[in-house]
């Protein structure tokens, strides 16, 4: 059987399959007690991160060159490792359901070079029961082995916020189970290596998966609310803001704020549970609930923006709109499930020419994912209204000036502020409109 004493010596190796915002900071990290082989499908992202270059923003170049990591993107190195830990994406299809075919797809991969006596992980987010009831077929099929006799599973949840300095992989606590006792605590000694907040041991695969999956559905349901509630506010002309900070004076209300849910996680998540939920004959209602108002909140803000303009005596078919930030939130480059594509559209579909720019984000990505020209911030002209979707840092460096000199009409234009990165008073001083969730 594999030893943790093995793997700290460096006999033995540890792979990590997938290098995308989980995989690569868990590698890299991994990477300084420990010999540990990134492995990806893509040659394009091994050869930029053996240049030192990480397109997610993650890892700094320095931090990879310090390192000591080894790439791959060649699936028989793998077989050279007796640890190996899966970080893909579990993404949900067009009709939210999950999309397992990633998961599945490296599933295979490793059991097709699955050495005797490995442990394999899966920190990706999926629905309790998956890791067992669908990876492990897949695991044994591709290697011809046994679990249980001829290797064994595991499951630590990631908890990567990306873009996020200060809650990072070593200062979250780390949850691992294993299908045995034995590999519970393996998985713990690797981990706590890296992991300075420490190591939950949960009593099983399903439970950690349960805990992974809850997470980011409580953070979805206690964001509906404050979505739900900014509806009901706009109607009362009360401003949701200002109610939150005056509610937030309380010492146990949650500081959660309305806004765009989009992404792998927060909008991604909830759907496994609701899919394994169904399976087994439960309907859910708050969860799905709360999907609904989530996923709603995009259309909602482009047509607030429209009845604004309208009220401003504007001309909605050809009207120019700027929308600043496409990504899924604030200060990361990953469009994944973006929710701002829900404004465009919606804006587009009143015949208003939407121009979208966003410095962070790759323009072949955007343009091919999306459908998206991602344009530079000089091409923005003569526009009647912006739409700040995505509050990144660098648009606080334009200044609510530079914002204000790309309208053709300033005292009809309109600043549809989403999360309320601007004050009002100022944007209003200057006789803009202004409206926020």
């Amino acid at each position: 059987m594999l030893s943790f004493e093995a793997i700290r010596e460096q006999k033995e190796g540890i792979a990590v399959v997938g290098l995308g915002y989980v995989g690569l900071p868990l590698a890299a990290a991994l990477s300084r007690p420990f010999r540990v082989l990134g492995f990806d499908v893509s040659e394009k992202r091994v050869a930029e991160l053996r240049r030192g270059f990480d397109r997610t923003g993650e890892v700094n170049g320095e931090a990879l060159r310090d390192s000591g990591l080894a790439y791959s993107c060649q699936e028989g190195d793998l077989a050279a490792c007796r640890l190996i830990i899966v970080a893909v994406p579990t993404p949900i299809d067009a009709n939210n359901r999950p999309d397992l075919g990633p998961i599945l797809s490296a599933a295979r991969t490793v059991g097709r070079n699955l050495a005797p006596g490995s442990i394999v992980v899966f920190e990706s987010t999926v629905y309790p029961g998956l890791t067992e009831e669908v990876c492990l077929p897949a695991l044994e099929e591709q290697s011809g082995l046994v679990c249980g006799r001829d290797f064994w599973l595991g499951y630590s949840p990631e908890r990567i916020n990306p873009g996020d300095k200060v809650n990072t992989l070593e200062t979250i606590v780390k949850v691992v189970a294993g299908q045995e006792g034995w590999v519970t605590d393996l998985l713990a000694a690797v981990y706590a290596s890296v992991v300075s907040a420490g190591v939950h041991r949960a009593s099983s695969i399903k439970v950690a998966e349960a805990a992974k999956v809850i997470e980011n559905t409580q953070r979805d349901l206690n964001i509906a609310l404050m979505n739900e509630l900014a509806l009901i506010f706009q109607r009362l002309d009360i401003d949701t803001l200002d109610v939150l900070e005056a509610a937030g004076t309380k010492w146990n209300f949650l500081p959660f704020k309305p806004g765009l849910v989009g992404g792998h996680c927060i909008g991604v998540d909830p759907y496994y549970l609701t899919f394994k939920a169904e399976a087994l004959d439960y309907h859910p209602q708050v969860i799905l609930a709360g999907r609904r108002i989530n996923d709603s909140m995009g259309e909602y803000v482009a047509q607030s923006v429209v009845k604004r303009l309208i009220q401003a005596g504007c001309h909605i078919s050809g009207a120019k709109v700027g929308v600043l930030g496409l990504t899924f939130k604030e200060n990361v480059p990953d469009i994944r499930n973006t929710r701002v594509i829900d404004i465009i559209r919606e804006l587009r579909s009143f015949c208003i020419d939407v121009l979208v720019h966003d410095p962070l984000v790759d323009a072949e990505e955007a343009r091919e994912e999306l459908g998206v020209e991602a344009l530079a911030w000089e091409a923005l002209q003569d526009l009647q209204a912006i739409v700040l979707a995505v509050p990144h840092a660098v648009f606080g460096e334009y200044g609510l000036d530079g914002l204000i000199s790309r309208f053709n009409d300033p005292g009809k234009a309109l600043l549809a502020d989403v999360k309320g990165f601007f004050d009002p008073d100022q944007v209003r001083a200057q006789g803009i409109g202004y409206w926020r969730l």
